[in-house]
């Protein structure tokens, strides 16, 4: 735990819910010196105060262990400001609708940047009656290889897993489909964006 960083947190959302230091410390059952050393950094929490320390300040145990308050302001349901997250160790992927903070094997895992393909990660599709033919040139090694494929519309996400020794390829619906993303498990995420490409065409 960072205890600056997560000093610094505890007295922000203390602050923001308009709460004393000893009113906070009455809700944990510690001090009010116990608060002022934890939000000045001169120490922290007992891993036994966490969780009611948590919910005395609104906010999930990941987020006060991280250091950070994540607001998901994506009340709309936008599809286009869905997040990845990859875990480094066991290869889990979540996909969420908006900013989270996301946990495995106990690491806080960064949302991933989709970039612009290149020469090496180009994203190719073709129309095969209904559905998108999706497939990237990329060597599929059992140490360098495309993870997985998802195609993303404005109500859903299609995702299909890979492995290695086996084609970067797989078909989804294309309804509405606007983006799709492809993921090195080396060179991270890359994203075709659907709509900006038919629109170039219908002009």
């Amino acid at each position: 735990m960072d205890n600056y960083i997560t000093g610094a947190l505890i007295k922000k959302l203390r602050e923001s819910k308009k709460m004393t230091q000893q009113e906070l410390a009455d809700k944990v059952c510690v001090s009010d010196k116990a608060i002022s050393k934890w939000e000045t950094g001169r120490g922290f929490p007992d891993m036994g105060l966490i969780e009611p320390l948590a919910k005395a300040l609104g906010i999930s145990v990941i987020e006060l262990l991280a250091g950070v308050d994540v607001k998901n302001r994506n009340r709309s349901f936008d599809m286009n400001k869905c997040r990845f997250y990859v875990c480094p160790i066991c290869g889990n992927v979540i996909q969420t609708t908006g900013e989270a903070v996301i946990s495995c094997c106990g690491v806080t895992l960064p949302p991933q940047e989709a970039e612009e393909p290149d020469d090496e990660h180009r994203i190719n599709f073709e129309i095969v009656e209904d559905e998108y033919y999706v497939t990237v040139d990329h060597p599929m090694e059992k140490t360098h290889y495309i993870s997985f494929l998802c195609a993303v519309s404005d109500y859903g996400i299609q995702f299909a897993k890979l492995y290695p020794e086996q084609d970067a390829a797989t078909r989804f619906k294309m309804s509405r489909v606007e983006r799709i993303y492809a993921y090195c498990n080396r060179h991270g995420l890359f994203s075709l964006d659907l709509k900006s490409l038919r629109k170039k065409k219908s002009v």
